[in-house]
């Protein structure tokens, strides 16, 4: 690559659980020739998914080119970790030919794309595409709006009643700021899945953009990456509903670390899991798991009530704790109502 040109950057966004990490862990195993680099924005402090990311380095992304920032979205702190972040990774002994932006689940991105016209980075990266996902299943079953005829009849009749969760509001800024969406666990949905996210999404996007349904986070690098969008000059044709905002806010969310003890019984946590869901209206969960008398750790992750898990590496020397990051709307994090749910 010629010293002068821009590093392409792509954005991958997409809602708690819908299939990021995966798609990234896919492209990092199939990366079409390119050097990669990854920076992972978590929401809470725990680093889950940027563990993830590295336990999948190799020659063409050694782990310092995996970089997690944990301490807020990126867009609210850019001064201080996500432009120095860039460039560190744009100083590289060898730079990358392709920089991957996991955003946080709760992210909106158009307020990072803004981030790009700083001048200390503008003339050396460009954002190559938005990429968001889907959870396919989940849409169809209209998780973001329980009814959607009704909530459009409510809104036709008094424009000025907003009947929008903060859920729907990040969704719908997510696709809206897109330049491809994937309609992600393909396989759970099935064709008719497929068929209705489609349309739900459609009725939301501002223009037409290619949907592809994956699964497993399977997708060609050539479809997702070199697309040339430089979606920094294009932020007219992605509107949000935190246009003509100075600043955005993350009130909306709070996260909690819950440290457990060894579990015996994975069975009895992975149910704690799905209750703190169905009763606490906890959104996603995701940490290690100390498993009595199993050398490796347990990498659980669930979005709502939909839990999964593997043993992914063996514990670090003196690092077995099990820590599980639990994250929901404000008003429904109750620490101790979510300690007490898991026995702890």
């Amino acid at each position: 690559m010629n010293s002068l040109a821009k590093v392409p950057v792509t954005v991958v966004t997409g809602f708690l659980g819908s299939g990021k990490t995966t798609l990234i862990q896919h492209l990092l195993a199939n990366p079409n020739g390119k050097k990669l680099a990854v920076l992972v924005n978590e929401f809470g402090s725990e680093g889950v998914d940027g563990e993830i990311l590295k336990s999948c380095a190799d020659a063409n992304c050694p782990e310092e080119n995996i970089v997690e920032l944990a301490n807020g979205c990126i867009c609210c702190t850019v001064a201080d970790d996500f432009i120095p972040t860039m460039e560190k990774l744009l100083a590289r002994p060898v730079r990358p030919d392709h920089i991957l932006i996991e955003t946080s689940g709760l992210a909106l991105p158009k307020p990072l794309l803004k981030a790009f016209d700083w001048p200390e980075i503008r003339s050396r990266i460009t954002v190559d595409g938005v990429i968001a996902l889907a959870d396919a299943e989940a849409v169809a079953a209209g998780r973001f709006a329980p009814d959607p005829d009704a909530v459009e009849a409510q809104r036709a009749a008094d424009e000025n009643l907003d009947h929008e969760t903060p859920l729907s509001e990040v969704f719908e800024d997510q696709i809206a700021c897109a330049d491809i969406v994937l309609l992600t666990k393909a396989d759970l949905a099935g064709a008719a899945g497929i068929e209705a996210a489609k349309a739900l999404i459609t009725a939301e996007m501002p223009r037409r953009v290619p949907m592809l349904p994956i699964t497993d986070g399977a997708i060609d690098a050539r479809v997702i990456l070199g697309l040339g969008a430089a979606a920094e000059n294009d932020l007219a044709a992605r509107p949000s509903h935190h246009d003509g905002e100075e600043d955005h806010e993350h009130d909306d969310f709070a996260s909690v670390v819950i440290d457990l003890p060894e579990v015996t019984d994975i069975d009895a946590l992975v149910a704690s899991v799905q209750r703190l869901a169905r009763e606490q209206n906890v959104l996603r969960v995701k940490g290690y798991i100390a498993v009595a008398g199993k050398p490796m750790r347990l990498l659980l992750q669930a979005v709502g009530e939909r839990v999964r898990h593997q043993f992914d590496k063996p514990w670090g020397a003196g690092n077995r704790q099990s820590k599980l990051v639990v994250i929901g709307e404000h008003g429904d994090i109750d620490e101790a109502a979510i300690k007490a749910g898991l026995g702890v």
